[in-house]
């Protein structure tokens, strides 16, 4: 019988997913859903989330793994990331099951796996048998991310979750924890491994936890306030470290602009502002020799010494509020009396907010990719998919912290994916780099400019969504996860194709794509002929990242549109 504690989360969790995402059935909502409350202090994307997922056949037990490098996440296409030494790696595992229990039986199969998986001897490519495309892609970013670092003597961290709607462990299963504790040292000694069964009551205590939204940061003088409701003030180091960190002195990540949190300025510019940081002259104050920090907030008010800033968006200064908390993660500091100058900007709205970023970084070296999200083209694009009912993310999370469907919201890496496969006909390219693609500036050119058609954009994803739920569907054979990513924009590439009667569509046919002929014969079809030629051909991650693929689905739309053309041919006669 049900507790309490069940009952109430299994009403949280369907209520959820009626709101959040209907199609997704219970079993796969309960996973994402765990995996955000897990992960919550992360801010990860559903793209993120989505990536992190390898659950399904020869996944060793594993529903779900990250790698973060001093909290930043590394993702599979994305460079690896230089750290100092005694930098720290944190591998998140998770494994969820929808039921009321814990059983004995998923921890083994983690222990089996991490025995195989986090052995260095054993190459990924010996894996394969055994393991899924999309678990060995995750274990391979954390095997390269942990060897680019060796040398530094990293601090390794693994982290395995358990997760059930149980509410009592039983002995037996707990003892299995060991083993796999064990398992794991065998591999890497000095590796800290942390295990926590994450029980009903514990997903509904982390359900109510939310995020930091707004914070005090402590000054010693009064600030200037501006007419516009900002300020400008001058705010002691230790101070403002611990406005940017919480009770465990972590970063806020959500108080870093995520359009342009991820560049790491040059070396160089890191070094001068630790050497300032370190060397401290009695006779300079670091806010004489350094930019400052510059805030929008949606609000912000002074009283008792303390200035509270809500929805705090940190757009510049971001090395230097890195820099700031390493200096206090790692050096003892005994007595700090420096001051950083800091601004913040009182701002009406999104654009206002965007127009900040690009104004406040336009003297730095943030190259234009980080920026992108400024580009009147994505304002024109959000505008257009909103009377469509879609939610355009340009700013990393802000639908999903709104609490928006989750299958309504569309990132730009997702939807550069989607043009890059249909219109661009690089649907390998799509799948190699999801989180890249916009970053080169040819690439970026292609797939986003102002001669292309907005409705593209539309048909573009109606189709690639349609083509989702239908892999998903499609039982003749029954697809696994990756495969289904290793062929979806391939799947989307044939079916735009078709549905403009044109081997090679431009943007302006695929505007004009009529949706209501996108039957689902029409799109099972494209399934059947690219999932033959992708089995034809092996059947793996390597085949879908080819060109060599790209042209033989190709050809058979090819062959497709000239039959097609023959029996219309034949039908006028």
């Amino acid at each position: 019988m049900a507790d309490n504690n069940q009952i109430v989360l299994q009403t949280l969790i369907e209520q959820n997913r009626k709101e959040l995402y209907p199609e997704l059935s219970a079993d796969d909502y309960f996973h994402l859903f765990v995996t955000e409350q897990v992960m919550k202090d992360s801010e990860l994307s559903y793209d993120e989330i989505e990536e992190g997922i390898v659950d399904n056949g020869g996944d060793g037990g594993i529903d779900s793994i990250y790698t973060f490098v001093n909290q930043e996440l590394v993702q599979r296409d994305s460079e690896l990331i230089d750290g100092k030494r005694n930098s720290v790696i944190d591998v998140y595992i998770l494994q969820s099951k929808n039921v009321h229990s814990f059983g004995e039986t998923p921890i083994e199969k983690c222990n089996s796996s991490a025995i195989d998986i986090f052995d260095l001897n054993k190459s990924i490519n010996s894996l394969r048998r055994v393991y899924n495309s999309d678990l060995l892609a995750n274990v391979e970013v954390f095997r390269k991310q942990y060897l680019h670092l060796a040398s530094k003597f990293p601090v390794l961290r693994f982290h395995y979750f358990y997760i059930t709607k149980g509410s009592e462990i039983h002995p037996n299963v707990e003892r299995k924890v060991e083993i796999l504790v064990n398992s794991i040292k065998t591999h890497f000694d000095k590796a800290e491994v942390l295990f926590d069964f994450v029980t009903a009551k514990k997903l509904i205590d982390l359900s109510r936890k939310e995020q930091l939204r707004s914070k005090d940061v402590v000054l010693n003088d009064n600030p200037i306030s501006t007419q516009d409701g900002g300020y400008i003030a001058i705010v002691p180091i230790k101070n403002y470290h611990d406005f940017i960190t919480d009770d465990n002195t972590n970063l806020i990540r959500y108080f870093f602009d995520a359009n342009i949190r991820d560049y790491q300025v040059n070396v160089d510019v890191n070094k001068e502002i630790r050497k300032t940081l370190i060397n401290q002259n009695e006779n300079e104050d670091f806010w004489w020799l350094n930019n400052g920090v510059t805030i929008t907030a949606i609000d912000a008010t002074f009283a008792s010494k303390k200035l509270h800033i809500e929805d705090p968006q940190i757009v510049n200064g971001l090395q230097t509020s890195f820099e700031i908390h390493k200096y206090f993660s790692e050096n003892k500091i005994e007595s700090e009396k420096r001051n950083v100058l800091l601004r913040v900007i009182k701002v009406q709205d999104e654009k206002s907010r965007l127009n900040v970023i690009k104004a406040t970084n336009s003297q730095t070296n943030i190259p234009p990719a980080s920026l992108r999200a400024t580009d009147p083209i994505h304002r024109d694009i959000e505008d257009f998919l909103f009377s469509k009912g879609y939610y355009y993310d340009r700013r990393k999370n802000y639908h999903k912290n709104q609490g928006k469907p989750v299958n309504k919201i569309i990132s730009i890496p997702y939807l550069a994916q989607i043009i890059t496969g249909i219109y661009n006909q690089k649907p390998d390219y799509a799948r190699a780099r999801p989180s890249t693609l916009i970053k080169n500036n040819s690439d970026y050119q292609n797939i986003f400019k102002d001669s292309l058609s907005l409705e593209m954009y539309h048909k573009g994803i109606l189709i690639q969504k349609k083509v989702e739920v239908l892999l998903k569907e499609y039982d003749t054979p029954k697809l696994s996860r990756p495969q289904i990513g290793d062929i979806k924009f391939h799947v989307a590439m044939y079916v735009t194709s078709i549905l403009c009667d044109k081997i090679k569509p431009t943007s302006g046919d695929i505007g004009k794509i009529d949706i209501s002929k996108m039957t689902d014969e029409i799109v099972n079809n494209a399934i059947q002929n690219t999932y033959i030629v992708y089995d034809a051909m092996g059947g793996t991650n390597s085949v879908a990242k080819g060109n060599e693929f790209v042209k033989e689905v190709l050809e058979q739309v090819q062959n497709e549109l000239k039959d097609k053309k023959e029996v219309l041919s034949n039908l006028n006669k």
